[in-house]
């Protein structure tokens, strides 16, 4: 038993609730007593308070933005496992009357003393710069990218395969493992373009070169990417000179609206859409059709969120988006797949072909997470304590909310628009009923 009176209330009052959550969890206080949140609790998986300051400032500011500084900092932790092992043992289970029967009174007398402690934070960890989306005039995203992708080299190979794609994989089965996948994936973007010997291809947002580089090995074609990451820039041009490809593939460290004067027979954007903005989305994919060859293909590869009664409602961020924003992407936006196709029609684009991965990237989320996890040390001596726990909290929820269905991705293949023939087969057996994977490794 405590000798806090505080403390010994709070954990009798979370007792008292715990039967009805019959969780195989428990709440470990920061005297090193665990509460089980259920009679079958495993011992093995607990949320930990590590101060009581933890409780003050959730109660001073009940949001999620609080409790992702207090993941950061340590002041509560998730000892055992990771927020995907908290979710599979929550399951689906609702918090619907479960203050009923629970007693207001000693309920306030035990929580409230909490509202009058010290609670000082040790530090905000959320980009401070600006996100404003500035249509009108496009905007700077450089410093937002750098935030997210500027961490460090090594502390993204910590976790992704050994080629460094940072987008959703691809999974011929759902067995094969994350290198095998992100193979797989290069390989069906580069069919869906059906890239040939000698075209000309463009890689927006390039990220550490896996897509130019397998393009121009593996289709001979000749590829330019472009990245706003300084880091990504210097890994992919170092990759391009290691695999000797000065001659088919070149990398630039440049924002691609200034890319003008240039014909692209192929454009392909992955993963970058998110960065745009809503309100940019327009002139985005008029500079893409600027940039194409007549009837020049293009493969768009967005994450996606469901479309709402009307764009009004659908605008508004819930909690966990606004979070992920500031902690993770700054200035970024979810289109619905709705906006995105109307936005290419209305810029000149005929949508061919729209593929859901939405149980791809759910299983490359929960990969990243595992691998992320397992180097967890590793990853603490590169970026820090706080920068790990932040990015464990932001893959296991990718993971889950791609899982759930709260998010989705889709590929759109488009032809820049014209009269006439679109130059397409008229099946698309080509790009399934052979083999994905190729025998030469990337």
């Amino acid at each position: 038993m405590s000798s806090d009176p505080r403390l010994a209330r709070l954990k009798a009052l979370v007792a008292g609730v715990a039967p009805k959550l019959d969780l195989d969890i428990a709440l470990r206080f920061w005297d090193g007593e665990a509460v089980p949140l259920g009679p079958h609790w495993s011992g093995d998986l607990a949320l930990a308070l590590r101060d009581p300051r933890a409780i003050t400032r959730l109660l001073r500011r009940p949001r999620l933005p609080t409790l992702i500084d207090l993941l950061a900092e340590g002041v509560v932790d998730i000892e055992g496992g990771t927020l995907l092992d908290l979710a599979a043992r929550r399951g689906e289970r609702g918090t619907r009357g479960l203050a009923r029967g629970v007693n207001k009174l000693a309920a306030a007398r035990a929580v409230l003393p909490f509202l009058f402690g010290p609670g000082a934070s040790a530090g905000a960890h959320a980009y401070a710069g600006d996100q404003k989306p500035r249509a009108a005039a496009g905007r700077d995203d450089k410093a937002q990218v750098q935030f997210h992708y500027d961490l460090s080299n090594e502390f993204y190979s910590l976790f992704l395969d050994p080629e460094m794609v940072y987008s959703c994989a691809y999974f011929p089965d759902w067995e094969a493992d994350l290198a095998t996948a992100q193979k797989a994936k290069l390989e069906i973007i580069c069919r869906k373009l059906r890239l040939a010997p000698g075209e000309r291809f463009l890689d927006i947002g390039c990220g550490w070169g896996g897509l130019v580089c397998h393009a121009a090995q593996h289709h001979g074609v000749q590829a330019h990417g472009v990245t706003l990451s300084q880091a990504q820039f210097d890994f992919a041009t170092a990759k391009v000179k290691r695999l000797g490809l000065e001659d088919r593939v070149t990398i630039e460290l440049r924002d691609f609206r200034s890319l003008a004067g240039l014909e692209f027979d192929k454009v392909a954007s992955i993963g970058m859409f998110e960065h745009v903005g809503l309100d940019n989305r327009d002139g985005y994919f008029r500079h893409i059709r600027s940039l194409l060859r007549p009837r020049g293909l293009y493969l768009h590869h967005a994450i996606a969120r469901s479309m709402k009664r009307n764009e009004r409602e659908f605008r508004k961020k819930r909690p966990e988006f606004a979070a992920l924003v500031n902690y993770i992407f700054p200035g970024g936006e979810l289109d619905h797949i709705g906006g995105t196709t109307d936005a290419m029609e209305r810029n000149g684009f005929e949508i061919h072909d729209t593929e859901g991965w939405r149980e791809h990237y759910g299983r490359t989320c929960r990969l990243w997470t595992e691998a992320l996890q397992a180097n967890r040390a590793a990853a603490e001596a590169e970026v820090g304590a706080a920068k790990t726990r932040i990015w464990l909290i932001y893959l296991a929820g990718c993971a889950l909310a791609f899982e759930r269905g709260s998010v989705g991705i889709f590929q759109t293949v488009a032809t820049k628009k014209a009269r006439g023939a679109s130059g397409l087969p008229p099946t698309r057996d080509d790009l399934y009923a052979s083999p994905i994977l190729r025998d030469t490794p990337l």
